[in-house]
């Protein structure tokens, strides 16, 4: 690795996808103030919701994580409209 040109916190951080507990080791500069410790080691930690474990392109499987309620959120927001729409086609 050539010196110089990667930044000061380029380091080992441990990634966690909290939709299977799966835990994979890279190196990144991203910011976290969690740790983990792995194989007796101790890792920045960042939680993803989703990652190639989990990712219904990767795995194959269709499934689906709604870990923040966004679904309904969204159906919520826009029931309004759908209800107008009806309105309008009697």
């Amino acid at each position: 690795m050539r010196k110089g040109i990667h930044p000061e916190n380029y380091r080992l951080v441990a990634f966690k996808d909290m939709s299977n507990d799966e835990v994979f080791i890279t190196k990144s500069t991203a910011e976290t103030k969690e740790t983990l410790e792995v194989e007796g080691v101790e890792y920045p930690l960042v939680k993803l919701e989703i990652s190639r474990t989990s990712h219904p392109f990767y795995t194959g499987k269709s499934k689906l994580i709604d870990t923040a309620g966004r679904i309904d959120k969204f159906k919520n927001k826009y029931a309004k409209f759908k209800k107008e729409a009806v309105k309008e086609e009697e």
